[in-house]
């Protein structure tokens, strides 16, 4: 069984079926040689395949997402099709939970201070992947729930997580590798591993930001 550069035990040998971080491991030792594929027409004989680039951005492919503009390599279900806003996202400052943040420590644990005023806001979920994260001009990426704020809460990573449509109306969420990490209903979400997620649910990330789902107006 192969080992991904993250460490886990992998079935497959091309992309870890854990983290779906690209496995890059040489052949062990002994094993017969592969026999090598016959040359294309616009490259050399013997040229390595260039790497999988992300058909948004033109990205090279280090996981199940795009790093920069989250496109799903998966294609998990095909092209959903969503005739209106079920459900919606509201996110909210935490109090509790920014003091567990504070009292677990970090190196900017000191330098983070717990919004004031931090009003409620409502995002409808609608198409097929909702981003959430903080808007980055330099990347291009303007996720659909923004968090840059204000306030801006700073735990949060440009491209923090994902909600994936499923065809039979619900939703998945996944962490395509947030700096600080998510949680569902208190539960630390692994990175790209889809977690179900429904009207009722809490999801936490960052120093202090909670987003609440809930059941929206079609």
């Amino acid at each position: 069984m192969a080992t991904c550069p993250q460490g886990h035990a992998s079935g497959a040998d091309d992309y870890c079926d854990v983290c779906g971080t690209q496995m890059a491991s040489p052949p062990a030792a002994g094993s017969a040689p592969r026999p090598s594929a016959p040359a294309g027409p616009s490259g050399p004989s013997g040229a390595s395949a260039p790497a999988e680039e992300c058909p948004v951005c033109r990205t090279p492919r280090a996981g199940l997402f795009c790093e920069l503009c989250g496109h799903d390599f998966t294609g998990a279900g095909g092209p959903v099709q969503v005739t209106g806003a079920r459900w919606e996202a509201v996110t909210a400052a935490d109090r509790a939970y920014y003091d567990k943040v504070i009292a677990e420590g970090g190196p900017d644990a000191h330098a983070v201070a717990f919004p004031p005023y931090c009003p409620e806001r409502s995002f409808a979920l609608s198409g097929e992947q909702v981003r959430v994260g903080r808007r980055s001009r330099a990347r291009n990426l303007q996720p659909e729930i923004d968090l840059s704020g204000p306030p801006e809460d700073p735990g949060v990573s440009h491209l923090h997580a994902v909600l994936l449509a499923q065809p039979d109306g619900s939703w998945l969420l996944v962490d395509p590798g947030s700096a600080n990490g998510t949680q569902v209903n208190g539960r630390p979400v692994t990175v790209n591993v889809p977690v179900p997620v429904g009207p009722g649910d809490r999801i936490h990330l960052g120093a202090w930001t909670v987003i609440t789902i809930r059941e929206g107006t079609p």
